[in-house]
């Protein structure tokens, strides 16, 4: 019964997967963070000590269009700054991100070399963040974002869309897509009386 009860309750937690008649296996690996803390997705892979990569797809000044321009509270067609990443873990695809930064907050966003250093670590040591929204649901993606997931057939995705704020205003507006199959959102509350 003991032995039962522990591989039930690392089925629960998703560590195994249990297969009737056939046996219990080791669930593939999923990235894991968490939706209350903004933190690098870099930091949150080699915390695991798992090998972190990106690739950068886009990066490169664009006209905001409507909605952007409405995120970064900027005028219509104003410059804004546009990045395509996707990060790795392990040399699998976990995240893409898709970022629209405000120029006049971060000028020099263009010339860093998000091989180097992420997104998330230039723009916290420019412009630390005051405030943050999010926004979570789940998608199916576009034939881009499946492509740069590497994912064989459209499936199922979690999108994160969020802004973020420093003292100086509106700092970006972020797109975040993570494979369903390759993704654990979560997170720990602690309430005190």
């Amino acid at each position: 019964m003991t032995a039962r009860r522990a591989l039930q309750e690392l089925a629960d937690e998703g560590l195994v997967v249990r297969a009737k008649g056939s046996g219990t296996y080791v669930a593939p690996l999923k990235s894991q963070t968490s939706f209350m803390a903004i933190r690098n997705i870099a930091d949150e892979i080699r915390a695991r000590q798992h090998d972190y990569a990106a690739h950068v797809h886009m990066l490169r000044q664009v006209p905001a269009s409507v909605p952007v321009a409405e995120q970064l509270e900027l005028a219509v067609d104003a410059p804004a700054f546009f990045s395509v990443i996707t990060h790795t873990e392990n040399g699998v695809p976990v995240q893409v991100e898709e970022r629209y930064v405000n120029p006049a907050v971060a000028p020099d966003y263009l010339k860093q070399d998000f091989r180097l250093t992420t997104p998330h670590e230039y723009l916290s040591a420019v412009a630390p963040l005051t405030e943050a929204s999010h926004q979570i649901e789940a998608i199916t993606p576009s034939l881009a974002v499946c492509e740069w997931l590497e994912l064989a057939k459209p499936e199922p995705c979690l999108r994160i869309i969020r802004r973020t704020w420093s003292d100086a205003g509106v700092v970006t507006y972020a797109v975040l897509t993570h494979p369903g199959s390759r993704f654990v959102l979560g997170g720990h509350l602690t309430f005190k009386p």
